[in-house]
């Protein structure tokens, strides 16, 4: 599957030349359903009350989010799937780097 690169209506012309895709915005609708280990609540959520951290390993990738029915916060492990899901439902996303 190519890869579609968008450019806003407003940007034309020589100036407006951008390499690399261009963020597709995500309807403020996109709510994940979550579960809280503390307090055995199951909820949704919007996309900005997740957080998600991808590290080098299974280890440090990670998503996060505080309980709405008890606020306690809670991380839990992001495979693959989890990842596409998120960022592709508009999750604000900090990639993790190693320290040499």
């Amino acid at each position: 599957m190519n890869p579609t690169y968008l450019m806003p209506a407003a940007a034309t012309g020589p100036a407006a030349v951008r390499t690399g895709p261009v963020p597709v915005p995500v309807p403020a609708a996109v709510r994940f359903r979550a579960a809280c280990p503390d307090c055995r609540g199951r909820f949704e959520l919007a996309a900005g009350a997740l957080r998600l951290a991808i590290g080098a390993t299974s280890r440090t990738t990670f998503y996060t989010f505080t309980c709405p029915e008890c606020a306690a916060p809670v991380r839990k492990p992001a495979g693959e799937r989890i990842i596409e899901l998120l960022t592709g439902g508009g999750v604000r996303t900090l990639r993790l780097h190693a320290t040499p």
